[in-house]
């Protein structure tokens, strides 16, 4: 068993997979998915359901790596934008190497600060720095650093 993707719908896939691959360095991997059909309605649940997107690798794995898969149905149901502590799925995390660094450039590609850059001391661990940001559609991500002791 292993861990294979995480989905995320969108308005726009192509801007929203162009944000990800532009702040994260994620990889598209073809092909471009195009799907439909009675197959897709019993897997879905869904009725006439009609999507397109791409899975992007996401950094720091090899070709098979897990995948964000980015998909826009041709009918979305629209959502209030969650908080962090919304019941359910939460948010994704990039450890990256310099939070300010990353999140200047995902400013700059159209994402948008939620938090504010925090450090943290987490005895036994090491020092954390974080924030919550958000992508251009509204969805939550943490970027963090962690200096191992």
């Amino acid at each position: 068993m292993r861990f294979a993707h995480t989905n995320i719908v969108s308005t726009d896939w192509k801007t929203l997979a162009d944000f990800y691959i532009k702040t994260f360095n994620c990889k598209l991997v073809p092909p471009i998915r195009k799907q439909s059909g009675a197959w897709l309605d019993r897997g879905t649940g869904l009725k006439n359901s009609n999507l397109q997107g791409a899975h992007l690798l996401l950094p720091g794995y090899e070709e098979n790596g897990p995948t964000l898969e980015i998909y826009q149905y041709r009918s979305i149901d629209e959502k209030d934008t969650a908080v962090p502590n919304t019941k359910g799925y939460g948010h994704i995390a990039f450890e990256v190497n310099d939070v300010g660094e990353i999140l200047n450039k995902l400013i700059e590609n159209g994402g948008r600060k939620f938090g504010e850059v925090s450090k943290r001391n987490i005895e036994g661990v090491g020092i954390l720095t974080f924030i919550y940001v958000r992508d251009p559609e509204g969805n939550l991500i943490e970027l963090q650093n962690w200096k191992r002791v």
